[in-house]
């Protein structure tokens, strides 16, 4: 089951958003994956299996290729949990503006 700290705890990696950012353009397999990255194959796979059990990225087999996409459902959570504090934080500062704008100015001397 995906967690929004699962899903940021993803995210928090800049490998992990580079690999989101590539399969965001459309589908590839690992190996495509894996080309750009001066690192090693078990290390890019252990990136793919974390965004996989984020529920960020889907694996299907096509023969012995694994082709990876982007599972932008995946992302619900984190998006819900930002538009709730956007929401807030864009009321509490809407009603801190309107405070100060009533409030007179002291004159300094």
């Amino acid at each position: 089951m995906q967690t929004l700290d699962t899903t940021y705890a993803a995210l928090a990696d800049p490998t992990r958003r580079a690999i989101l950012a590539r399969l965001a353009l459309g589908e590839a397999t690992v190996g495509e994956i894996a080309d750009p990255f001066p690192i090693s194959g078990p290390a890019v796979s252990r990136h793919l299996k974390v965004l996989e059990e984020a529920d960020l990225v889907v694996r299907r087999k096509q023969g012995q290729t694994h082709i990876l996409s982007l599972n932008p459902s995946g992302l619900k959570s984190a998006q819900e949990w930002l538009d709730y504090y956007r929401a807030f934080w864009t009321s509490s500062l809407d009603r801190l503006e309107a405070h100060l704008k009533s409030t007179p100015q002291k004159e300094s001397k």
